[in-house]
């Protein structure tokens, strides 16, 4: 199968990284060190290549009263320059995706959405428009995005950015120059820490990429890969569709029914609101445990011996130093504090429920 590239393929290539497969592109897992990486975002900076993630713009006059139908939000209550977290989910209410709601303008909003649903998702909006006059189009493979997280990623960005960024609250996003290249910067990531996406054309990526990383690299910010990624979001306890979110886990399962506004109309909000109405079987959960081994995703979760669940996603935190998971479980062993076990390759590993996240970072 032929894999996407993004617009800093050469510079990955350069750094040495390790690239593999992944949602249709060719992708750095790593450039060195999984923990060195890990770290990096959690007391200095990493900067991350988020190309791959769908970028698609809604705009025109009724693009506002469009995505209010078509997401399970409501983003016509945004104001400008503000983002919100939301999902799309089909007739059934099955959830396509999550995504970011991004509104430029009274009449434009930017939308990511994750690189293996960007397929769906553009099809789903675009469908869905047909009858409003509104304006759906895949940018993605003609920009670059560009991650920047870390407790000192605001005073690197700085050095290369126009933007007013002690002004730029958290979910805010606003027009700048970055690295002299027009950009997007918004104050969102997916890692437990500060820091900031930058959105550019497909030309100015490796350009704004570099600029950064020479202006970070004293103060330790380095390029992370996927790796580090997936295990700074799951001690922030973020979900990851295809673990924690999917066609067959709802969004009360998954613990997202504060994001579900069942007071307007949206596709799928009859199914979803039959589901609120009735007691949840499962949960959402997360689980901390002792020693070094690390439940899987897949791996069986245990109470008094019987089966009542499956491990969605689980690691050994590279902060805290213990086995860390998020896991769906039966509604019975879904109470904080509960005592349950996971199998790991046969062996019992003792874990506990928890509320997520595992890991704040420090005001």
């Amino acid at each position: 199968m032929t894999l996407h590239t993004t617009p800093l393929l050469g510079i990955h290539d350069a750094l040495g990284a390790t690239l593999v497969p992944f949602a249709g592109w060719r992708m750095p897992l790593r450039y060195g060190s999984d923990l060195e990486e890990h770290g990096a975002v959690r007391t200095a900076a990493g900067l991350f290549d988020l190309s791959h993630m769908a970028q698609i713009e809604v705009s025109g006059p009724s693009a506002a009263e469009f995505l209010d139908g078509a997401l399970v939000g409501v983003p016509s209550a945004l104001r400008n320059g503000r983002a919100r977290y939301s999902l799309i989910t089909d007739a059934e209410g099955r959830v396509l995706d999550d995504l970011i709601v991004y509104r430029l303008a009274e009449a434009e909003y930017h939308v990511v959405a994750n690189a293996a649903n960007r397929g769906r998702v553009v099809d789903a909006l675009t469908a869905r428009s047909l009858a409003t006059g509104t304006q759906v189009i895949d940018h993605t493979f003609s920009r670059a995005m560009i991650a920047i997280q870390g407790p000192r990623s605001a005073a690197i960005l700085a050095e290369e950015c126009d933007a007013d960024l002690d002004g730029l609250r958290y979910y805010a996003i606003t027009p700048a120059a970055v690295a002299g290249a027009p950009a997007l910067v918004a104050r969102t990531g997916y890692t437990g820490e500060d820091g900031f996406e930058v959105i550019v054309g497909d030309v100015a990526g490796p350009t704004v990429w570099e600029s950064l990383l020479a202006a970070g690299r004293e103060q330790g910010l380095i390029p992370c890969g996927l790796a580090a990624r997936d295990t700074l979001r799951l001690e922030a306890g973020m979900p990851l569709y295809g673990h924690e979110l999917s066609e067959d886990i709802t969004p009360f399962e998954a613990g997202l029914g504060r994001v579900v506004n069942l007071e307007h109309d949206f596709v799928g909000r009859d199914a979803l609101a039959r589901v609120a109405s009735e007691p949840l079987s499962r949960r959402l959960v997360g689980l901390v445990g002792r020693g070094r081994r690390a439940a899987r995703a897949g791996s069986t979760v245990l109470l008094d011996g019987m089966e009542v669940g499956e491990v969605t996603s689980g690691v050994l935190s590279p902060s805290l130093g213990h086995p860390i998971a998020l896991a769906l479980v039966a509604s019975r062993a879904a109470t904080p504090g509960t005592a349950l076990e996971v199998d790991v390759r046969g062996k019992s590993l003792p874990m506990e429920v928890t509320v997520p996240p595992f890991y704040k970072r420090q005001s």
